[in-house]
């Protein structure tokens, strides 16, 4: 796989906010899990002839938000030597019903069907974490508040979860441990306290934002006073959140975390906080049922 992709789908990663050379390591390391040491698909090898070519169609099994298709397009870019031409007929963040067509792909038979299951896997799991956090989007509407995903990504896959939480219409607190601090209990313990912790990090790395976890008014007030510009609020019930609000002011943005769910949504966005933090937009949504079809020949 020594392929490089095409210049239009290195142009709509780019696009996109995806980082190219990432997702290619993402694609081959799927591409060669599924493929082995030997690079084969047995099946397709010994019941397809090398010279059929076929057309093939990605649609929607379900409604919900696409999102990924340039990353589907990197896999039969890459698996196939550039041999598979990519049409896409929708785009990232947009609604779709069940039967939409989301793509359409042409090329020898056989690298369309070893291709299939790894652009699958990726389009699927993005596009369910877009759908899931449109569904938080959507139920946020007519509040200040915005939803924000968490570090609780699948391992290898935080780019493209993260690119899919923006596709619908969340938004990303922190890539990583390394650009943006977040001073949580077990740090205020281990320095001594929440206004000697922000100092450090402020001393240390004078550039990167911090953040403060808070549980209480008085924290989130001796948070702003130290400086800070951003709070966590943890597991507060709503009534605590407006009291936060209203002594905090416009000193810094605020954030709800901790337990929420769908239900209580709009009930939370409505304190006045400008986030609420929901973990479980990148470790439990469930794929959108995305499938390949060959068009009759």
């Amino acid at each position: 796989m020594t392929t490089s992709l095409s210049d239009p789908t290195r142009t709509a990663l780019d696009e996109a906010g995806l980082p190219v050379a990432e997702i290619e390591r993402i694609v081959r390391t799927a591409l060669e899990e599924d493929l082995g040491p030997e690079h084969r698909d047995v099946t397709s090898e010994s019941t397809i002839p090398a010279d059929q070519t076929d057309t093939a169609d990605l649609i929607a099994r379900a409604d919900g938000v696409v999102a990924g298709l340039a990353v589907a397009a990197a896999v039969f870019e890459l698996s196939s030597g550039r041999t598979v031409e990519v049409v896409l007929t929708a785009a990232d963040g947009a609604r779709v019903t069940r039967g939409d067509v989301l793509a359409t792909v042409t090329g020898p038979t056989r690298a369309l069907l070893t291709a299939e299951r790894t652009a699958l896997n990726l389009l699927c799991r993005a596009s369910g974490v877009a759908t899931h956090t449109r569904a938080w989007a959507d139920a946020l509407a007519g509040t200040k508040a915005t939803v924000l995903d968490t570090r609780k990504t699948t391992p290898g896959l935080r780019v493209l979860e993260k690119y899919a939480v923006r596709a619908g219409g969340g938004t990303n607190k922190r890539m990583g441990l390394y650009d943006v601090a977040m001073i949580k209990d077990n740090h205020k313990l281990a320095a001594g306290g929440l206004t000697a912790a922000y100092r450090r990090v402020r001393e240390t790395f004078p550039d990167v934002p911090v953040q403060v976890e808070v549980t209480t008014v008085a924290e989130a007030v001796e948070s702003v006073e130290a400086g800070a510009d951003f709070l966590l609020c943890d597991n507060m019930s709503p009534e605590l959140l407006r009291e936060v609000v209203a002594a905090v002011g416009d000193r810094a943005e605020l954030e709800a975390t901790g337990g929420l769910t769908l239900a209580v949504a709009a009930e939370y966005g409505a304190t006045g906080v400008d986030y609420l933090s929901v973990g479980g937009l990148t470790h439990s949504s469930p794929i959108l049922d995305i499938a390949m079809d060959l068009r009759p020949r």
